[in-house]
């Protein structure tokens, strides 16, 4: 595992820099504001990340360790590769990165070249208790927290997926029903969660009492 590199740069493009590590170039691709902290000539260091393929060893490179972090858990949603990964760190700094995903922001995602509603929703909900912003504490929210606070979040959030608002807010509502502590806590993340699971119940149950009918 390559954690870092710092050497000379030898070289700053569009979307790669070159590291000269005593005589080695070791190419680097980073998002355009890391590029722009880089001079030829000068020492340079990136935090980076080595993406493993069949054919190929690409490095990726940051100007911080939580910038790799944070690129590292967007690489665990299904369809997002590297090139995405870094595309949305090109766009959101990594605080507002892990604002998104913790309040359930799919429309800060859709803001990202190549990032879709549908690619959005997903990336909200399997990175949904991954990201945390710093300084909060994870899976609570104040107990002051109103209704109002987190269900407009949730609603983005399932609209982002495909359902109308006015069925996402159906949904939201019958399966709080089954969980009133999740409206408390007032977590978007775990409601969001509670009411996909909801809805995937239901549908079973209404499959179910179609076959009986039938």
């Amino acid at each position: 595992m390559i954690s870092f590199l710092r050497g000379t740069v030898a070289h700053v493009g569009l979307s790669s820099a070159v590291i000269d590590l005593n005589g080695a170039g070791m190419s680097v691709n980073a998002t355009p504001q890391t590029l722009s902290s880089l001079r030829a000539g000068e020492e340079g260091k990136l935090f980076t990340s080595l993406i493993v393929r069949e054919d190929s060893l690409t490095l990726f490179g940051f100007s911080s360790d939580d910038e790799r972090e944070v690129f590292d858990v967007l690489l665990s949603v299904s369809g997002v590769g590297p090139r995405l990964a870094l595309a949305v760190l090109a766009v959101h700094e990594p605080e507002a990165i892990r604002v998104a995903a913790h309040s359930g922001d799919g429309k800060a995602f859709t803001k990202v070249p190549g990032i879709g509603p549908k690619v959005a929703g997903r990336i909200v909900l399997e990175l949904a208790g991954k990201l945390v912003p710093h300084g909060t504490a994870t899976g609570t929210a104040p107990a002051a927290t109103a209704e109002a606070a987190w269900k407009p979040q949730v609603i983005a959030a399932m609209t982002s997926l495909g359902w109308s608002e006015k069925d996402a807010t159906a949904s939201i509502d019958k399966s709080l029903a089954d969980s009133p502590g999740l409206a408390e806590k007032g977590n978007v993340a775990e409601i969001l969660r509670a009411t996909l699971r909801w809805l995937g119940q239901d549908g079973a149950r209404a499959g179910n009492r179609a076959g009986a009918r039938g």
